[in-house]
């Protein structure tokens, strides 16, 4: 019994040393592979025993094992290589001496052991590990826009994070507020999945399930997604994502815009606030002063009570209450005031002033409001102040005081609140008139426009010694301004016309003056003609002479400057004494021999006839119309 077993123990360790001598792969016990890590896409270098001399490697196979099942890849003869058809057959190659195999293009499928195994001069086998990475893509999130209730009592979908196209599969880490999250139990859950592409990458799926509170209303949530490469360790980060969360009001208050001192004439907004998302329905009340009791005041469809314009009447006591449509809890808010400053309407008395020249006037300004108030006396024309208080005291009153005086009632300490009055002083005092007599330059059978204005207190009248289409215009209180539209006839250019202006205390006249002007085309052109004003101030422009005046004036100049410069050439050549004087029209000019039968010089004026009888002679005298101003210089004698 004993001798058997000696024998079956001896012929078994016989048997497993006749395999290994054989060199069947994968039957001898097996050293750790070496490692070797490629990217997805690129080349892995499979050296075959690196501490091996080349000379053993002249007959080498190359097997690729997969689910411990050998399968020949590459055989190596004499330092040549030749792939084995299959899935290898194209990508792989030799480099080196012949002891490297290179696997191009790799993919996830190749993550497996290869193992190289010489031949000569013994059998020598080589197990490598390769390893295969890919990074992800972005991680995506997509944060639950539906939002989630603090009443849940199971945790609630926060956000899906995604990690596409990645090998191996990369761990995935929640972080809420840049703290990363951890299962707990009726709390935090992360449920993760993953999906394997034809590609043989992985796609990640990962959910993040949480009970959140009122005060992760604000917080900031984000998955990162952690992988290797040949590299070393890295990880990819998703934009922070901020879920909705609801949960009930627990107080609601009012909010005015603007903010600081309101005034009449603001727009004014009063609105409800809460701490519930979403907020409750809201309505505002204000305090009835004659019954003290809240009436609830009409809003607009946000629920924002507006006052425009703001008014004093809106001053007083708000509230607003608050219903939880959810929980139908009903919450109100404080009372609290509105004040609106405001200026009442501003009152001048005398409300219609009226006075003599060389009297006083004294004007009284009041108003009212809830501030203290500051007075100010303006003119009207200029701008000009000229009293802060509410009193302006007017001495010595002439014509030029009258017109238009303004009362400014403001509140300094409220910026743009304030109130005006516009009154007008009269001063008693016949019409007022620019000028006394006017010119116009008109053409026949030509409609005209005739203006005429005046001043005075009473308000005057004004009439037209012509006929024709009149028309008035109010200027102020104590002045009128009148149009008419009259032909142009041989009896008005004769006669003119006149306008009068008349009121209880006396009247005033101006005359206009009209004349033809042929060289003209415009039908309303007037002149201030130089006749004696009408009053001591005007306030009319100086209208421009017409143009045929200055044209007859440039060319009564120009005979003059031409008529100088001849003057002075006669006068030299009289200085030096080769010029006779002579009443003649020709003269001599004594000259050598050899030169007096060159040539003679005719001087001869070019001004006509009706023109030359407006310049005089050296005399004194003017011209006869007959002579023109013709002379003779004979240089031949």
């Amino acid at each position: 019994m004993v001798l058997s077993r000696l024998l079956c123990a001896f012929l078994l360790a016989a048997c497993c040393c006749c395999r290994r001598a054989a060199g069947v792969p994968g039957e001898v016990e097996q050293p750790e592979p070496e490692l070797v890590e490629a990217e997805v896409g690129s080349t892995a270098l499979l050296k075959c025993g690196a501490s091996h001399s080349p000379g053993n490697f002249s007959h080498i196979d190359w097997f690729s094992v997969h689910k411990e099942k050998p399968t020949l890849i590459f055989r190596v003869r004499q330092g040549q290589g030749q792939s084995e058809p299959g899935e290898y057959q194209h990508r792989l190659s030799l480099e080196g001496k012949g002891t490297t195999l290179a696997l191009t293009h790799v993919t996830p499928h190749d993550e497996r052991i290869f193992l190289c195994q010489g031949k000569h001069p013994r059998s020598q086998e080589h197990r490598i590990q390769l390893r295969v990475y890919k990074a992800p893509e972005e991680p995506s999130i997509q944060v639950n826009a539906l939002g989630i209730s603090v009443n849940s009592r199971e945790p609630e979908e926060v956000a899906t994070c995604v990690g596409r196209n990645g090998y191996p599969i990369p761990q995935v880490i929640w972080y809420k507020n840049g703290q990363p999250l951890k299962e707990e139990k009726n709390r935090v859950h992360i449920q993760s999945s993953q999906i394997v592409e034809s590609s043989g990458l992985y796609t990640l799926r990962s959910v993040l399930k949480a009970q959140l509170l009122k005060e992760d209303k604000d917080a900031e949530f984000y998955c990162e997604l952690n992988y290797r490469l040949p590299s070393g360790n890295h990880m990819k980060e998703s934009r922070e994502v901020t879920v909705p969360v609801f949960y009930p009001a627990e107080k609601v208050w009012l909010e005015v815009e603007p903010v600081g001192m309101l005034k009449e004439g603001d727009r004014v907004e009063i609105r409800c606030l809460a701490d519930g998302n979403p907020p409750p329905h809201f309505s505002i009340s204000k305090q009835n002063l004659s019954t003290r009791e809240m009436e609830e005041e009409a809003t607009n469809d946000n629920g924002v009570l507006v006052l425009e314009p703001a008014q004093k009447e809106h001053s007083g006591l708000y509230e607003c209450q608050g219903l939880d449509l959810e929980t139908t809890a009903s919450l109100q808010s404080d009372q609290q005031e509105l004040l609106v400053n405001y200026v009442s309407d501003v009152l001048v008395s005398p409300a219609a002033p009226e006075s003599q020249e060389g009297s006083s006037l004294t004007l009284t300004c009041e108003a009212e409001s809830n501030q203290a108030l500051e007075f100010q006396w303006l003119r009207e024309k200029t701008g000009k102040v000229l009293e802060k208080g509410p009193v302006l005291q007017l001495h010595n009153l002439k014509r030029e005081a009258g017109g238009g005086y303004r009362c400014v009632a403001s509140v300094p300490s409220v910026p743009g609140l304030n109130r005006t009055q516009l009154v007008n002083v009269a001063i008693f005092g016949p019409p007022w008139m620019a000028l006394k007599q006017r010119k116009m330059w008109v053409q026949k059978n030509t409609v005209l426009n005739l203006s005429c204005e005046a001043s005075g207190h009473p308000r005057p009248t004004i009439s037209w010694n012509v006929k024709g289409m009149a028309s008035e215009q109010d200027q102020d209180p104590q002045s009128v301004l009148s149009f008419l539209n009259v032909l142009v006839t041989p009896q008005l250019l004769e006669t003119g016309a006149e306008c009068v202006a008349s009121n209880s205390l006396g009247k005033n006249t101006t005359t206009i003056f009209l004349e033809l002007d042929s060289s003209r085309t415009g039908l309303n052109v007037s002149t201030v003609s130089p006749h004696t004003r009408a009053n001591s101030t005007s306030t009319e422009k100086k209208l421009p002479e017409p143009e045929s005046k200055g044209v007859v004036i440039v060319a009564v100049t120009v005979c003059v400057l031409v008529l100088a410069v001849l003057g002075a050439v006669l006068y030299f050549f009289y200085k030096k004494g080769k010029l006779p004087c002579g009443r003649s029209g020709k003269q001599e000019i004594t000259l050598p021999p050899s030169r007096k039968s060159e040539f003679v010089v005719e001087v001869k004026s070019d001004k006509l006839p009706e023109e030359t009888g407006l310049l005089q002679g050296s005399n004194g005298d003017k011209r006869a119309p007959g002579d023109q101003g013709e002379k003779y210089i004979d240089l031949r004698h």
